[in-house]
């Protein structure tokens, strides 16, 4: 049961119908594909990124190089955690050359865009792209950086005491998005 504070945005259709429409779009801006490659940041955004790597391989007919990045130890905020709070960190996996190469990095949630600019970080440890482009499937506004994406999936106008959580399969065993607003305590 949800509560009268959630929302959701995106249901299973809909975020199927809207990674299709960003592979498109990928495909669109990016002729050739062969230099092409998407990387994934993690969790969510390695998910989405391969449900995107399998839908621009099918509308291609081309396998493009996909790849997934850790961003933890990037984090301009890896030591604002609660005190003797742990980083979740997860192995990254770039088996490609990236120099030459559009690199389309995938994301869940764009917010502040601090995730970003950690992932543009560490993808520059593992080559030098000749570009790189941003897909997400949420753009909640409220940036802190001067970072755009895209690819956008959707929109969300939020307020920055709203939640957006994107729930996918492989990890939450749904897939939706959703927007909680959250109640203010008052004195």
């Amino acid at each position: 049961m949800r509560s009268d504070t959630e929302k959701i945005v995106l249901d299973r259709d809909d975020l199927r119908r809207t990674l299709v429409r960003i592979a498109h779009e990928i495909i669109e801006k990016n002729p050739g594909s062969e230099r092409v490659a998407l990387v994934g940041i993690h969790t969510r955004g390695a998910v989405l990124g391969r449900r995107l790597h399998a839908l621009v391989g099918e509308l291609t007919g081309s396998e493009v190089p996909f790849g997934d990045l850790d961003i933890s130890f990037y984090r301009d905020d890896v030591n604002d955690r609660e005190p003797g709070a742990q980083p979740v960190v997860h192995s990254s996996h770039l088996d490609f050359d990236l120099d030459e190469r559009t690199v389309v990095l995938v994301d869940d949630v764009l917010f502040t865009g601090r995730t970003v600019r950690a992932a543009i970080d560490a993808l520059f440890d593992y080559g030098r792209p000749e570009r790189v482009q941003l897909a997400v499937l949420a753009d909640r506004g409220h940036r802190e950086l001067p970072i755009r994406p895209d690819y956008v999936g959707k929109n969300l106008p939020t307020s920055r005491t709203e939640r957006v959580y994107v729930r996918l399969e492989e990890v939450d065993g749904v897939d939706e998005v959703m927007i909680e607003g959250r109640v203010e305590a008052t004195r």
